[in-house]
């Protein structure tokens, strides 16, 4: 999908990108920075970095509820945690074994 030109002016551009090695879908973004921003970008993090650079910043912000959520649903998992704890005591079971 390819938008491009919208009434009023403003050009927002979004193509949708399908990435075989990792099976993940990738949305291109147009943003406006500030010049002296835009130049610092380039010159600390490189051209080919910036937008690694920016998605590393925003995941954690955007992905922490998510992944508390999962981590509530899964502790309401009786049967998983039951399966967790017999790993963990057989674990600790093998290392208390080793030399120190």
């Amino acid at each position: 999908m390819l938008l491009d030109s919208i009434p009023g002016g403003d050009t927002i551009r979004v193509q949708y990108v399908n990435l075989l090695e990792n099976a993940c879908m990738q949305k291109k973004l147009t943003i406006t920075l500030d010049e002296a921003v835009y130049d610092g970008l380039h010159k600390v993090i490189g051209r080919r970095r910036i937008s690694r650079f920016i998605e590393d910043l925003v995941r954690p912000h955007i992905l922490a509820h998510a992944l508390e959520a999962a981590y509530q649903q899964m502790a309401h998992d009786e049967t998983r945690e039951a399966e967790a704890l017999a790993w963990a005591e057989a674990t600790v079971g093998d290392v208390s074994d080793d030399p120190r």
